[in-house]
């Protein structure tokens, strides 16, 4: 390295790097899409160059930024955790600090924590066919000072939202407000809700989180969503794993209890998009079970689209149902007016009394964490182009960006995605090939949105977003087990170009 890379070890956090000048593999993002990444080439690439650049100080990428409470992940850790790192702890749903410890403490084992140049964020990517390699402009978010990379092939893990920013949409009369407004992507750390009236505007996923944590130390929490979410409980632990982890060993339990998990998801999505008024009637019955008698269930639990048409919200033990049960908490569903010195008007002129806000109203999707490239002098525009397998884009060579699934785990997506670029680099290896190329569908076919969902943030995003073909390889199948065929064993170079060979080097010429 032309630098030292120094860090405080068991931390993940920066004191002060400097990356190779160039590498065979760029890594964009240290969180755990690009932790795995980076392992899958430890593993499966031994001898190829890469660097990690993480925008931030610290390495977790989600799970280090969210510091809200009760901050958890939403899919349980046997398919969320790595598919080469078992996940040991008793906890199925786990909370952000673990998932956080387990990240880095996988960067520790397979020797990637040395590979991380923090304070680092790629702007710009300009690919050169003549070169075969990107050039990268990378400004150090510590200093302002900007310097440049190059490297053989570029892979984005930086995943799907802006960090920088959340979804904020602006009320009338938020200046008269007189208590304190906060968005969970940026929670203040001296935050004090200690016998407090707080109000969480929204009933994703964060919302249905925050809510329970909070009711733990406020005096009262209220959930005002404008329409509900398919809400689901789930047992914080797996009674399955832990028998398995008591007779078999760690990687053979965590197999079985993955596989499991797997197929237990895709047959709840399967039978969302076959049954839906069955699962919608099921989700309802559990939901009905948990609540006091004659809760009005319809109004708050039952959203207007089927179930997965928006992702599913797992609480673990139903904490949230049991805070609205013992009346810590409350649901209103209804639209807001606008914000008074005391609190929140509602249109139907109602108010809801708060000393705290919190706008948990949604994420802004960026691909590519706001790279902007060009190939050989000419831009791209990631909405004009066509995914190739849901990780590369069609006439763009030598890019992948990962992208996990939206109805299950994000991991299990982008292990498949690691596994099929070092398949890649691989087979550009063994013919002597340095430019990898997908080709676009017939243009006579039709595309699709990138993301079948109708939630708020992908709408938001569609435009920008790439798009998917009507077959394969460029239409994103959602399933697992179908990807785990076409990329683990199906045709590397399907509809690809490999092309630019490497030129013949003279005897006794200085290599380049």
């Amino acid at each position: 390295m032309t630098g030292r890379l120094l860090r405080e070890h068991g931390q993940g956090r920066c004191v002060d790097s400097t990356p190779m000048d160039h590498v065979d593999v760029l890594i964009l993002g240290a969180g755990l899409s690009g932790v795995g990444a980076a392992c899958h080439l430890e593993a499966e690439r031994p001898g190829t160059t890469y660097a990690i650049l993480e925008a931030r100080d610290a390495m977790g990428g989600t799970w280090d930024l969210f510091r809200y409470p009760g901050v958890r992940s939403d899919s349980d850790m046997f398919t969320l955790g790595y598919s080469f790192e078992p996940w040991v702890e008793a906890e199925a749903i786990a909370d952000g600090p673990a998932i956080l410890a387990y990240i880095r403490a996988t960067a520790r084992t397979h020797g990637v924590e040395d590979k991380v140049a923090y304070h680092r964020r790629a702007v710009s990517a300009s690919w050169s066919t003549v070169d075969a390699r990107w050039t990268v402009e990378v400004e150090h978010t510590d200093t302002g000072v900007s310097e440049q990379m190059t490297c053989g092939f570029l892979w984005g893990n930086t995943g799907y939202y802006r960090y920088d920013e959340g979804y904020r949409p602006e009320f009338a009369g938020e200046e008269s407000f007189a208590g304190t407004i906060v968005h969970p992507q940026h929670w203040p750390e001296n935050l004090d809700w200690a016998d407090t009236r707080v109000v969480v505007i929204g009933s994703g996923a964060t919302a249905v989180t925050l809510v329970p944590a909070l009711a733990e130390r406020a005096a009262h929490v209220t959930m005002l969503q404008r329409s509900p979410t398919y809400v689901v409980s789930r047992p914080a632990t797996d009674r399955f794993a832990d028998s398995m982890r008591r007779y078999l060993p760690a990687p053979a339990a965590h197999w079985i209890v993955r596989w499991k998990n797997v197929l237990l998801t895709m047959l709840s999505f399967q039978m969302s998009r076959k049954a839906p008024a069955l699962v919608k009637k099921g989700i309802r019955k559990g939901v009905v079970e948990a609540l006091p008698s004659g809760y009005d269930v319809d109004t708050h639990f039952t959203p207007r689209y089927d179930p997965w048409d928006q992702r599913l919200c797992l609480v673990p033990d139903g904490d949230l149902f049991q805070v609205l049960s013992d009346g810590r908490a409350e649901v209103v569903t209804a639209t807001i007016d606008r914000f008074t010195e005391h609190g929140i008007q509602l249109t139907s002129g109602a108010e809801i009394e708060a000393d705290i806000v919190v706008t948990a109203t949604g994420l802004n999707m960026l691909l590519l964490g706001g790279v902007s490239l060009e190939v050989d002098g000419a831009p791209i525009s990631l909405g004009d182009t066509v995914a190739y397998k849901g990780i590369m884009l069609c006439g763009v060579p030598n890019l992948a960006t990962t992208f996990g699934y939206t109805n299950a785990s994000w991991t299990l997506k982008a292990d498949l995605t690691a596994q099929y670029v070092c398949r890649l680099l691989a087979t550009m290896e063994q013919r002597g090939m340095r430019q990898c190329t997908p080709s676009a569908p017939d243009p006579s076919l039709p595309t699709e949105p990138f993301i079948d969902f109708s939630s708020g943030y992908v709408s938001r995003a569609a435009a920008g977003l790439p798009k998917q073909g009507a077959t394969t390889p460029w239409r994103l199948h959602q399933n697992y087990l179908r990807d785990t065929w076409l990329l683990r064993h199906g045709p590397v170079d399907d509809h690809m170009v490999l092309d630019n060979p490497a030129p013949a080097r003279v005897i006794g010429s200085t290599p380049t």
